[in-house]
């Protein structure tokens, strides 16, 4: 039997998560018709409770329950209607990937959930307080992350035949690293977290899981050599934000960004709007920051077809369905430009 490969095909492109609508048998088979080298689990918080980034995460725990209250989700005693919705989503979309799958085989499938800090910082404890100002709950909340993520890999590895790639998708943790997250009374701030403890966290978590991990994070200045310093597979940053393109890049962005590249770690380049934009864009302007990023760094265009996933620049929830599958369609346009760039751009 040959060997499982070790990376994506070159020129692979994939989503960051989130999509329109409210069909996960129609969303899935978009998905995997339009990113075949890379298709993602599809995300569809239009369903409501439970289908958001931090419900459906909290489902995939194990041991710890959530539900709704008005300011988001809390821990409960024991899993309710809340919780168990939230299950029953991720059901019907591992549903939906396993039957879009099933003709088209690929190769690889990616998944999404919060990642730890993230996740943390967005459930409250049953006092009220965010699970992130205690170090023995966050400690508990990533230990269930990860027996409920081994599952989870297991299950769409077994029922579509792909190696799986997760995505642990960390937004907020630029916030958590600075301490500037309000407290429950709102008068003050949650402690801010070393990135020594942030990035050890993680790593055990990456470690743990036994399978590639990237992690997705589309804040204004993502901590990449904390990220990278994880043990990752990869990195997800908007490449169009002003830290890393044009006039306004910063060198410290790009030399971290360098450091990734010189270790061979793939950047998940958010190139592609995730809304319509006003006029239709050229596939040569989208492709421009992937360019001038590898222009800037001393590394050969042609090699962007390793080192580099185009994805859109986040999720597309907000998008309509055409242009989701539009934005699908571009980002696996730039995977195959990125593998033979053209000489005229």
């Amino acid at each position: 039997m040959a060997a499982p490969p070790a990376r994506w095909s070159d020129g692979a492109a994939t989503g960051v998560g989130s999509l329109p609508g409210t069909d996960p048998r129609e969303v899935a088979a978009t998905v995997v018709g339009e990113l075949p080298l890379l298709p993602h689990l599809p995300e569809l918080p239009a369903r409501g409770v439970g289908a958001d980034m931090i419900g459906r995460t909290a489902g995939l725990l194990v041991d710890i329950a959530v539900e709704v209250v008005p300011t988001g989700y809390r821990v409960t005693a024991r899993p309710g209607v809340d919780h168990r919705r939230a299950v029953d989503l991720l059901r019907a979309d591992l549903d939906a990937l396993d039957e879009a799958c099933d003709t088209a085989r690929p190769e690889w499938v990616k998944v999404q959930a919060a990642g730890p800090w993230t996740l943390a910082a967005a459930v409250e404890l049953h006092s009220g307080h965010r699970v992130l100002t205690d170090p023995g709950a966050v400690r508990e909340f990533t230990a269930s992350l990860q027996e409920g993520l081994r599952t989870h890999v297991a299950e769409v590895a077994a029922r579509t035949g792909a190696q799986v790639l997760v995505q642990l998708d960390e937004p907020t943790l630029p916030a958590v690293l600075a301490g500037v997250l309000p407290t429950a009374s709102g008068y003050g701030t949650v402690r801010a977290v070393g990135r020594n403890e942030a990035q050890d966290a993680l790593r055990d978590l990456v470690t743990a899981l036994g399978v590639p991990v990237v992690v997705h994070c589309c804040a204004d200045r993502p901590p990449v050599r904390l990220l990278a310093g994880a043990g990752v597979a990869g990195v997800g940053i908007d490449a169009t934000l002003p830290a890393f393109h044009g006039e306004t890049a910063l060198p410290a962005a790009l030399d971290a960004l360098g450091e990734v590249w010189d270790g061979g770690t793939p950047l998940l380049l958010g190139l592609v709007p995730a809304r319509e934009p006003t006029a239709p864009p050229r596939l040569r302007d989208l492709a421009r920051p992937a360019f001038d990023l590898a222009d800037r760094l001393g590394f050969d265009r042609s090699r962007l077809g390793a080192l580099a996933v185009p994805t859109p620049t986040c999720g597309l929830a907000g998008a309509t369905p055409t242009w989701a599958r539009r934005a699908m369609e571009l980002a696996r346009e730039l995977g195959q430009a990125f593998v033979d760039p053209p000489e005229q751009w």
